[in-house]
């Protein structure tokens, strides 16, 4: 038996993509160069041409929903980057404010997504209403999600998907100060907040893995979503590395990481997959010009088989995509090899690489 996942690194619908949603929030922003959210969907336009406002829920998701379908996928799960709240005060001295407003839920709903991860750097960008606000509107919805709540036990508790076979699938968010969490976010016995790790260490992984097993039951997948690390870079630092291999051989099926703009390497270790930076998938960054070299414009969809009695990997097929006038499109064969090259690049030393399909999809392989 088998599951079949979709991973994808940070959507974020708040700011310019809601702003052209049916109910955006008012477009006020407390950024230090940018104060109106329309403006980023000016720089959309200018770039690639008219977006077609106001949105339906699914056309973000463009080109991505029939992949979804042809895959066939059991689960879909997200980085949801943005509160979902119409809070108007924004949290102190933070530069950079997302939310969607909680009537355009749809364009998650559109697309069937069954878990979001919410430990980052955004989910209290408007505070603790903002915060319950978003618990509020993801349960209405019904999409499960994990990383924050109500106070540390809630933030810590897995979002529970149940498989066909009757086995089940655990989602674990964590946040990593590493990607701009504040501290201040930790959620604690008597605040809410984030389920914030205390470092990278081994010692930390070996305790969350304990926690995480409180919650298990036999034939259950363990999924651990990590928002981590840099924004920009293709080194991975030897810290996560050593963390992630723990995780794995604490019994880890998935490391889903998430925070660079740009996809970062893939390593399969112990027969366990490890994504160490999905990258961006759903932004509002068309028209910002700055680290090019870096091609932020190019996502991936992470299209995943696993034994669902092991967890080890079975197959990996990722769909390269590009976003133009706030929607996903296939991405071209050159733009297909560029992703395909830099695995095999990034996956060098881990013996993990991809093979590029006559689709311009890409085949994880691995030794």
């Amino acid at each position: 038996m088998s599951v079949r996942l979709f991973l994808c690194g940070d959507v974020m619908t708040g700011r310019g993509i809601d702003q052209a949603l049916p109910h955006p929030v008012s477009p006020a922003l407390y950024e230090p160069y940018v104060r109106d959210a329309l403006e980023y969907v000016d720089l959309a336009e200018k770039a690639n041409g008219p977006v077609p406002r106001p949105l339906t829920f699914d056309y973000i998701w463009g080109d991505a929903l029939q992949e979804l379908e042809r895959a066939e996928v059991d689960f879909r799960i997200v980085n949801l980057e943005t509160a979902i709240t119409s809070a108007e005060t924004p949290w102190s001295g933070k530069e950079i404010h997302y939310r969607m407003h909680p009537q355009n839920i749809g364009c998650l709903s559109a697309a069937r997504i069954s878990a979001c991860a919410l430990a980052n750097n955004h989910v209290l960008d408007w505070g603790y209403g903002g915060l319950f606000e978003t618990l509020r509107t993801l349960a209405a919805a019904g999409v499960a999600h994990s990383g924050a709540g109500q106070n540390a036990e809630e933030a810590a508790t897995p979002a529970v998907l149940n498989l066909p076979d009757k086995a089940r699938l655990l989602l674990f968010s964590f946040g990593s100060t590493t990607s701009g969490i504040p501290r201040e976010w930790r959620a604690t016995t008597s605040r809410a907040g984030v389920n914030l790790l205390e470092d990278l260490s081994e010692a930390t992984a070996v305790r969350i893995t304990s926690k995480m097993r409180q919650f298990h039951q036999p034939g259950d997948l363990l999924v651990a979503s990590i928002h981590w690390g840099s924004n920009w870079g293709f080194d991975i630092p030897h810290q996560q590395i050593a963390f992630a291999h723990r995780l794995v051989e604490e019994g880890i099926a998935i490391v889903h990481g998430h925070s660079s703009h740009h996809v970062r390497g893939i390593e399969v270790f112990k027969d366990c997959l490890i994504l160490y930076g999905c990258g961006d998938f759903l932004t509002d960054y068309e028209g910002i010009s700055g680290y090019e070299s870096f091609r932020s414009d190019l996502a991936l969809m992470y299209l995943i088989e696993l034994d669902s009695r092991t967890g080890q990997l079975v197959s990996g097929r990722l769909v390269p995509m590009r976003m133009r006038r706030f929607r996903l499109e296939r991405a071209s064969a050159s733009d297909s090899k560029w992703l395909c090259d830099l695995l095999n690049e990034l996956g060098k030393e881990s013996g993990t690489g991809a093979r590029l399909e006559g689709d311009n999809s890409l085949m994880l392989e691995w030794s």
